[in-house]
């Protein structure tokens, strides 16, 4: 039997427990055996939650002091591009947490500098949802014909102030507060994803992206509207400021075919039509499953060396539709004007 994959964890931030806990359950095939962060506080935390051997303030530290056969990058995307530039140099198969890199040029000059050098998957975790594959499964099996128009909504109430004068949303991800591309560069950027991994390649034909929160940088509400090649009407809903909604991200999604449709809504996912059925989910461990899906492939690809499925090329799909919102949107033109 081989040896597990030794992994090399950059990153010590929030949604590194997810990756953790996702490398876990690949016990005896993979192991994390370093992690490095700027906070040496985190990281030595990290390290003792999860029983990883060596930590590190420098990310060169930890890649010149051990021997490793992958690196999970899972810092701030700002660090993206020189961070996988650095893995490169080390020759190391990468797995990094979308996007590549903060813009779609920087994102395209750092694919083509990896090319043909590294091995590279982007983790982009949320087409892995457990009902977004049996969702796609049921639109690839015929069982609601061709697409004829599709809906993806997310409404929270993450940026109004709670009780305390608190923004969950920002609570639970500090970063987001400072980015001036906010909910479609962050968060929407996973919608646009799965939405072209359910119905093939999209365009953007129009966009609307609003500010309600004054105390963040970019923007929490957007309108999306785009076209599959087939000629669907496809929209993109999503408000983090929506009174009333719950704190919490969840997903409704409506896809309509010729013979039948599919609705998510809540903990349930039903196909309607000529072949009928109901699938229900517990979001909790759907949400890590996705993780878990998501590292899981990164280690069947790279040892049977398969493609990714999440590869740059088709994460520069997906960026692409991220700067055609902002684009058409005239949000950053008007923006700049004002300066």
């Amino acid at each position: 039997m081989s040896k597990p994959l030794r992994i090399g964890l950059i990153g010590a931030g929030w949604v590194t427990q997810y990756h953790l806990l996702a490398w876990q359950k690949l016990a005896g095939r993979a192991v994390v055996v370093a992690i490095a962060d700027p906070s040496s506080e985190n990281a030595a935390a990290r390290a003792r939650q999860f029983g990883i051997a060596q930590c590190f303030s420098r990310a060169e530290d930890m890649l010149a002091a051990c021997e490793l056969d992958a690196v999970d990058i899972a810092a701030p995307r700002a660090f993206h591009a020189p961070l996988v530039r650095l893995v490169a140099d080390r020759g190391l198969p990468v797995l990094c947490q979308k996007p590549l890199a903060p813009t779609l040029a920087e994102a395209e000059a750092l694919a083509r500098d990896v090319e043909g050098r590294i091995r590279l998957m982007v983790h982009e975790n949320w087409r892995f949802r457990a009902y977004y594959r049996d969702a796609a499964s049921w639109i690839r099996d015929g069982r609601i014909g061709a697409v004829t128009a599709a809906r993806l909504t997310l409404l929270t109430s993450g940026t109004i102030p709670d009780a305390n004068g608190q923004y969950p949303a920002i609570e639970r991800q500090p970063f987001m507060r400072g980015e001036s591309r906010m909910l479609v560069a962050e968060v929407l950027i996973h919608h646009l994803d799965t939405l072209r991994m359910l119905l093939g390649p999209l365009d953007v034909i129009a966009a609307a992206l609003t500010q309600t929160c004054p105390d963040i940088a970019g923007e929490d509400g957007a309108v999306i509207q785009m076209r599959s090649r087939g000629g669907a009407g496809v929209s993109l809903f999503a408000s983090f400021a929506t009174h009333g909604a719950p704190i919490s991200q969840a997903d409704q999604l409506e896809i309509l075919g010729t013979i039948g449709s599919i609705r998510l809504e809540g903990t349930q996912l039903k196909l309607t039509g000529a072949q009928s059925e109901i699938r229900a989910y517990d979001l909790a461990a759907t949400y890590q499953g996705s993780y878990d899906a998501t590292i899981a492939h990164f280690i069947d690809a790279l040892q049977s060396r398969a493609p990714f499925e999440t590869s740059p090329a088709d994460n520069l799909q997906t960026l692409r539709l991220v700067e055609d919102c902002y684009r058409l949107s005239g949000r950053e033109a008007s923006r700049g004007n004002a300066r």
